[in-house]
């Protein structure tokens, strides 16, 4: 009988996932790394993150994994291609799971070119840098997978987000724009949108909106960061051949109630 998860497995594959110290991109990580990917651990280079990447690390070495991480300030000029050089000097990029990003929640007419510019700086233009560094690479080897975390709010953004809200909808519009660029070429682009998932970047908004919120969600719950691991995985592997060019929702029904 033929192995249907076969076609699920990573080995000889390596992953970078942004933004894997904890939450989502944890989840992501340790899922790759459990599909036999060599996982590539990126978090912003403050020592608490520096702590946290090395325990998931340790975790994907403890279940016979390989993994490093790479700290990265993503507000800085010029992180993205420098994150794409020292990754690529270890192993070259196969998978790029784009998950690192900020949101500074204010009223609109009060945000500020210095919340601006971080925003963009960290959601959209080291984004940009790692496309440029690693996909053509990917194509010329003949196989690739992008994988954007965006969110919900490309299409219901919440009022208090809305640079956050514009980068997520923006990030969309550049991975379809790949996945046409280069679905010739063995590499497909995929978006994964999150809804409402519980993290502890928004635990405090949660403990205000939550219960309203959860009963605007079809089933019925908040999220958690496990909720994309499904996905991602079948997004970023063999099984996910002939997926280029998708934005699919991870929200519990909530873009469509």
């Amino acid at each position: 009988m033929t192995d249907v998860f076969a076609r699920f497995r990573l080995d000889g594959r390596t992953a970078l996932v942004t933004g894997a110290r904890r939450e989502i991109g944890r989840a992501i990580a340790l899922a790759l790394a459990g599909a036999g990917a060599r996982l590539a651990v990126h978090h912003a280079d403050t020592a608490e993150e520096s702590r946290d990447a090395a325990d998931v690390v340790a975790e994907i070495e403890a279940m016979g994994g390989q993994a490093r991480a790479f700290g990265q300030d993503f507000s800085l000029d010029n992180a993205g291609t420098a994150l794409a050089a020292a990754v690529s000097e270890w192993a070259p990029v196969d998978i790029l799971v784009a998950n690192a990003s900020i949101e500074l929640p204010e009223d609109f007419r009060t945000i500020d070119r210095d919340r601006f510019d971080r925003q963009i700086a960290v959601n959209l233009r080291t984004t940009l840098e790692l496309f440029q560094a690693l996909v053509p690479p990917m194509a010329e080897r003949g196989w690739g997978r992008v994988v954007t975390i965006g969110s919900v709010q490309q299409i219901m953004p919440h009022p208090a987000m809305m640079v956050y809200a514009g980068t997520k909808a923006a990030q969309l519009n550049w991975t379809l724009n790949l996945a046409r660029q280069f679905g010739g070429h063995g590499v497909t682009a995929n978006n994964l949108a999150p809804g409402a998932i519980l993290t502890a970047r928004n635990r405090t908004q949660m403990a205000t909106e939550g219960d309203a919120l959860t009963k605007r969600i079809p089933t019925g719950r908040l999220g958690t960061p496990d909720d994309l691991v499904g996905a991602a995985l079948l997004l970023c592997s063999p099984a996910g051949t002939y997926i280029n060019g998708t934005n699919l929702f991870v929200d519990g029904g909530r873009a469509v109630s």
